[in-house]
């Protein structure tokens, strides 16, 4: 299919019904009112102007929608009552029946307790005191016998030869019960399956069971989100700006041939502000901003997910220029190669094949532009990340100390800050934490000031918030001494260990104080971020690791379960070292350990298993040897640093190096001329939950694995 031309100035637009003579203001104006947003559709919506043929009508409740057909109802009923009422037989009374019997011009009656409806043999008058159909003939009548009419009527009858027949009161049904009986389920079948049918072609699905989804709209002086409101990524947002300035000015790039990306695929780790850079682009460019999360789109009816996709898509279109936003692209975005050999998902790909082929109805003059997000880029349809589809792909990174130090800022614009607070000096302290870690970080501050009814945030509030986010709340529980001795020297441990390694990372805080499932903790973390690690580093937090153990054992001659989370993290970290950075030289420099699959099934042998097993075990050997013969060497600065603990029970930086002699080699310069911070410190937000463990060092993509928490004993 050949492309359209990017100058479409002679050309009427087929698709969007647009003049092409008449000149475009491609720029929405500002919201002036919330927007007509009543149908459950699974998206949010920021900026959309005001239709002005729905006004400011309110929305009506939902009893006024009943009215109508109640007041229907009400005259079906009226109606059919006032048909029974025509249709009725002329009332007799009890007199002129007996007569009636008695000149032998009763055909048949039928008892219905003392009521009896009964038909003539031939027609006749109705007297005067008849309460009905005065004067006018009948055959059918009915009559009310007294209750205390001693009469022998049946006898009567008989002599006449007349017809009897009767029915019990008891099982008598009044004609509206039967009515109900009749017309009520039939009623209530229509009612479902319309209602069911309403859903479906509103996109609501089964799904929600009638639990729809309201949108909120977008007050017109509600505040939008913009760049201002962004930072720590200026390189990502320096990449979005181009999409801000065409679609504030497309004809600047239609007259030089090109177009808009038709998609950007923004890719990062969780809470680096993918969506927060998404809604700030809308609300520089000034465009609607139409938002939601993939597995919205997915229902339990086939065809929903496509459905509500078009419906997106053709509403995007009305308001152009306008951006689409899709939240974790990758629910439904996977690749559809690993489907088939599981059978596949009808549903969610029926859900990407629309979303590909709205893609691919854009041109580069509607002004709409889509972009995603995800954390795993890598899992996506080859088919959606194409160019011409998604062709733009922008890494959002873990900002770095700068960046942290300016997504503080723009967190505490609301935060009353006494004039203690250093922003720079906290940065330094958090390294590998995202845009969502500090803002958390600044809410908790905030409340801890808020819980003492201070009117301000004072450092120690940050140091104890971070203390709080990193570790847990203290626990107040009460340790035998024999076991507060022993994880004493088992922190007492890791820190020395920390202390002689070279060029590890300085220890920040040791504490034997529980906190959440740790007995003690001891926190490492670098003066500046780091993006690389040598052999050399890692065999030393190897060694760190290994130092908790290798203290018990040395004191008192036993193994505690303290050491689980020690050895799982210095395994992990020299499995890394054997099978994907090439550090073994029995192994070579090969991968063979990948991250989402079995080794087996990309062709590595038992054999090769095997050999990185051995050498993963002589390595840990070989660091445990060495923690070993340290701590022998170095006995007396232990037992001084475990004496301290248990006198103080928490020794900051500063305390804890004077405690083992040892001098803290410091690195100042990216710390702004403010000290290195004593503060408890943490470590990467991509580091898995464990009890203990050294905190890691700051990097762009730290394996999950191998940077653990800081160490500790946890509570067995």
């Amino acid at each position: 299919m050949a492309r359209r031309p990017a100058h479409t100035d002679d050309v009427p637009d087929q698709d969007t019904n647009r003049e092409q003579d008449a000149p475009k203001n491609w720029r929405s104006e500002a919201p002036q009112g919330p927007p007509p947003l009543d149908s459950p559709k699974p998206w949010h919506t920021e900026g959309l102007p005001k239709k002005p043929s729905d006004g400011d009508r309110p929305k009506r409740p939902l009893w006024m929608r009943f009215v109508p057909w109640l007041i229907l109802l009400l005259l079906f009923f009226i109606g059919i009552n006032w048909f029974n009422a025509v249709q009725a037989p002329p009332t007799i009374s009890y007199n002129e029946f007996i007569t009636q019997v008695k000149a032998d011009n009763v055909q048949s009656v039928h008892a219905k307790g003392d009521s009896i409806d009964g038909v003539l043999k031939k027609a006749a008058i109705a007297p005067d005191t008849s309460e009905t159909k005065k004067g006018e003939s009948y055959t059918k009548f009915t009559t009310e016998r007294p209750t205390w009419a001693n009469d022998d009527l049946l006898t009567e009858l008989n002599q006449h030869s007349v017809t009897v027949s009767a029915v019990s009161l008891v099982n008598q049904t009044s004609p509206w019960v039967s009515l109900l009986v009749a017309f009520v389920p039939w009623i209530l079948i229509i009612g479902v399956y319309v209602w069911f049918m309403n859903r479906m072609s509103k996109g609501g699905g089964m799904g929600g069971l009638g639990l729809k989804r309201d949108v909120k709209p977008v007050e017109k002086d509600t505040v939008r989100v913009n760049f201002s409101d962004v930072a720590g990524i200026d390189e990502v947002e320096d990449e979005v700006r181009q999409i801000v300035d065409f679609l504030r000015n497309p004809d600047k790039y239609r007259k030089v041939g090109a177009r808009a990306p038709k998609g950007v695929l923004l890719e990062g780790e969780p809470g680096t502000g993918k969506t927060l850079l998404a809604r700030a682009t809308a609300g520089e460019a000034e465009v609607p901003f139409f938002s939601a999360s993939a597995s919205e789109f997915i229902e339990m009816i086939v065809g929903v997910g496509a459905q509500r996709v078009r419906q997106l898509f053709e509403e995007a279109r009305k308001a152009a220029p306008a951006i689409i936003f899709i939240d974790e692209i990758d629910a439904i975005g996977r690749s559809r190669a690993s489907n088939r050999s599981l059978g596949g998902n009808d549903e969610r790909e029926q859900t990407l094949n629309q979303i590909l082929t709205e893609m691919d109805g854009f041109d580069g003059t509607e002004g709409v532009v889509v972009m995603a997000a995800t954390n795993r880029a890598d899992v996506l349809d080859p088919a959606l990340t194409r160019p011409g589809r998604f062709d733009r792909v922008i890494t959002v990174s873990p900002p770095d100390q700068k960046g942290r130090a300016a997504i503080l800022r723009v967190h505490t614009r609301e935060i009353p800050t006494a004039k203690d607070v250093n922003l720079d000096q906290l940065a330094a302290s958090t390294p590998g934490m995202t845009g969502a870690d500090l803002a958390n970080l600044a809410n908790e501050a905030a409340l801890q000031a808020a819980s003492r009814n201070d009117t301000q945030v004072y450092q120690r509030d940050f140091t104890n918030a971070l203390e709080q986010i990193q570790l847990g709340v203290a626990r107040s529980v009460v340790i035998p001494d024999d076991e507060r001795r022993r994880t004493a020297y088992h922190e007492s441990g890791h820190a020395l260990l920390g202390m002689l390694q070279k060029g590890a990372d300085p220890v920040r805080k040791v504490s034997i104080i529980p906190r959440g499932q740790a007995l003690g903790v001891t926190l490492s973390t670098p003066d500046t971020d780091k993006y690389g690690y040598d052999e050399q580093y890692l065999l030393g937090r190897i060694v760190g690791a290994l130092g908790g153990m290798a203290a018990e054992n040395a004191i008192f001659g036993v193994v505690t379960t303290g050491a689980e989370s020690d050895l799982k993290q210095a395994t992990a970290i020299a499995r890394q070292m054997v099978g994907k950075w090439g550090m073994s030289e029995k192994v070579g420099p090969v991968m063979v350990l990948p991250d989402d699959a079995d080794p087996r099934q990309i062709g590595i042998s038992d054999e090769t298993l095997s050999t990185v097993d051995g050498e993963v075990r002589r390595i840990i050997g070989e660091c445990q040897d060495k923690a070993v013969r340290l701590l022998k060497e170095h006995r007396a600065q232990l037992d001084s640093i475990a004496t301290k603990l248990l006198e103080k029970e928490t020794l900051d930086e500063n305390e804890v190096y004077a405690a083992a002699g040892i001098d803290r080699p410091r690195d100042d310069s990216n710390l702004s001329g403010a000290e290195a911070s004593p503060a408890a410190p943490a470590p990467p937000p991509d580091t898995p939950p464990d009890d203990s463990g050294t905190a890691a060092p700051a990097g762009p993509t730290p394996p999950s694995s191998l940077w653990g928490p800081p160490q500790g004993s946890p509570s067995s």
